[in-house]
């Protein structure tokens, strides 16, 4: 385990954890974040190991994030709270639920099943190490590189957040790319338990979305009993940006009830 940096949100009677997804950071949620700590919510937004400003590690598996988050919350004396977690987060969130179900009080989980999935990011690691980050000298040649082998302008932007400047002024990535790239398969496995988790859950997935499929309901019931799937109108896996209002109530009305 590994201290974990995270930003601060509001204060309240109520917790809510957030956890990014694949190739993220807190600063992806940071205007949810900021609403949600105006609204009486006491919110802490994560920066997973390899991703951000956190610690880089030479591993990158479900239950090492489990176990950041437990100290995490162990050192911010955190008894209980809710886990909201998106994509590669949810899977952190769900596990963390099941394993440590006295920590979390509540669960969210954003366009993401428990199941096992298929390879996703393949173009996206195409494109990453298509950077030459000795030699690009700004955030446009970057995206250039990257376009060949990544046609989507909102997924370039999303990775090009993650560019950094070195002290020498070099370009280079926040997140821990081979780190990241060589475990990649193991975000990718299935979470499971021999016990559900039997406190309220919410799934909200996207509407045009296929991370959440029909025949992820059983697998979801069994080990969530008390879980409720709502779906996000016009919205695809990055509902919480897509639809933010919508996003935002239904989180708040969830963490406050």
């Amino acid at each position: 385990m590994i201290q974990l940096n995270y930003k601060k949100y509001g204060s309240g009677n109520h917790t809510l954890i957030i956890i990014h997804g694949f190739l993220g950071s807190l600063d992806n949620w940071h205007t949810l974040a900021t609403r949600w700590g105006e609204s009486g919510i006491q919110v802490y937004s994560l920066d997973m190991r390899n991703h951000g400003r956190s610690p880089h590690t030479d591993t990158h598996r479900i239950d090492d994030m489990v176990q950041d988050i437990v100290y995490f919350m162990q050192q911010q004396q955190i008894s209980t709270a809710t886990l909201l977690g998106h994509s590669m987060g949810g899977k952190v969130a769900m596990q963390c639920a099941l394993t440590h179900p006295s920590l979390a009080e509540k669960l969210i989980v954003a366009d993401m099943a428990p199941r096992e999935y298929r390879h996703g990011h393949d173009d996206v690691f195409t494109a990453i190490h298509h950077v030459d980050l000795s030699n690009v000298q700004s955030r446009r040649e970057a995206e250039e590189a990257m376009k060949p082998y990544l046609g989507d302008f909102g997924t370039r932007q999303f990775i090009l957040k993650n560019l950094d400047r070195t002290e020498s002024g070099q370009y280079c990535w926040k997140f821990n790319l081979g780190t990241l790239y060589r475990d990649y398969e193991e975000i990718l496995k299935s979470i499971d338990s021999a016990t559900a988790y039997t406190k309220p859950v919410l799934f909200l997935k996207g509407e045009l979305s296929l991370y959440i499929k029909d025949s992820d309901i059983d697998q979801i019931h069994r080990l969530f009993p008390l879980a409720q799937v709502l779906s996000v109108p016009q919205a695809g896996h990055w509902l919480h940006a897509e639809q933010p209002e919508i996003f935002f109530r239904h989180v708040h009305d969830f963490v406050t009830y």
